[in-house]
């Protein structure tokens, strides 16, 4: 990013889309990396805060 460019910047503005997108991203990730096999599609949902939970 140029000079001109980046002074025009307000570091107070967030794309909140984006940040949102990145926190699912993030538990998506930590969700795989602690899961002993692949997820289920309820499992992912359940991540993700969709759909069902599982029930036992």
């Amino acid at each position: 990013m140029d000079a001109v460019r980046q002074a025009n910047v307000d570091l107070r503005v967030h794309d909140r889309v984006a940040l949102d997108e990145i926190e699912l991203y993030s538990e998506m990730l930590s969700a795989v990396a602690s899961a002993e096999r692949p997820l289920t599609v309820d499992e992912i949902d359940m991540v993700l805060g969709i759909g069902h939970a599982i029930q036992s």
